[in-house]
């Protein structure tokens, strides 16, 4: 298992150096939620691992949140219930705990993604919920022509989708489009409002560019800020300013009672 970073986090970036303004860009999107809540089925106990700062946690239910960054920890809302300091690769629970169990933009921090979800699946007496990318489809977002390293780093990190789907002992994928005015600031939701990469707090939010160093980073934001003034991101891509939804890397993985 990998080693854990100071304030807690088990995965490859730490949350504690980049994690600060996650509350506050990376809010839940009500039509993503309502997909994974579609998902959960009739489930009343729910695991929900990687939980960070709650973002997806349905208020329905009653939800163990399990999450090894401090930092993410201390900004879940006061309403949730306080996370418990774990990691996916060793669930303190006795198989076939909970009625579902879910995980949200967190697989691709795993020390060793199938351990992972062999255990959630090993605690889950239901349905195994998993919102993720597909490595294999995250090129298609225009921002491969202006941060290729960001882009190389997403692809390394997502694990495939055979991957999951075996080690749940079966699942399905389906694709989830994403909206126009997504509040959930990961990458692909500004494939219509490009400006909001020029904003650090926004990219810091989006794990992906700690991967890249801090002048590579510049130069790439840079370009972008000079397309969009002179009007050439919008000779390119300016019809996604008015498509309500994309079609990206955006995945639910489901796999059925166990």
């Amino acid at each position: 298992m990998r080693e854990r970073h100071d304030d807690g986090s088990a995965g490859d970036v730490d949350y504690g150096l980049v994690g600060g303004s996650y509350s506050q860009f990376r809010r839940p999107d009500p039509r993503i939620a309502e997909a994974i809540t579609s998902a959960l089925g009739d489930a009343r106990t729910v695991l929900n691992v990687g939980a960070g700062a709650g973002s997806y946690e349905p208020a329905d239910r009653e939800v163990t949140a399990v999450e090894p960054s401090r930092a993410m920890r201390e900004q879940r809302a006061p309403h949730l219930a306080p996370a418990i300091d774990g990691v996916a690769e060793d669930l303190p629970f006795p198989n076939g705990h909970f009625d579902a169990s879910m995980t949200t933009f967190s697989v691709h921090q795993w020390s060793d993604a199938r351990a992972g979800l062999m255990e959630l699946r090993r605690v889950t007496r239901g349905p195994v919920v998993v919102l993720t990318a597909d490595p294999n489809l995250v090129d298609r977002f225009w921002l491969s022509g202006y941060a290729p390293a960001v882009i190389a780093a997403e692809q390394r990190r997502y694990p495939p989708m055979d991957l999951l789907c075996e080690a749940l002992g079966g699942a399905s994928v389906t694709g989830v489009p994403i909206p126009l005015d997504c509040v959930d600031g990961f990458n692909e939701a500004y494939y219509g409002r490009p400006e909001m990469l020029l904003s650090a707090p926004a990219r810091t939010s989006c794990s992906a560019w700690s991967f890249v160093d801090a002048r590579t980073s510049e130069g790439y934001v840079a370009a972008l800020a000079d397309d969009l003034a002179a009007g050439r991101w919008d000779e390119r891509h300016g019809y996604l300013r008015r498509r309500p939804t994309f079609d990206g890397s955006l995945v639910l993985v489901v796999s059925p009672a166990a």
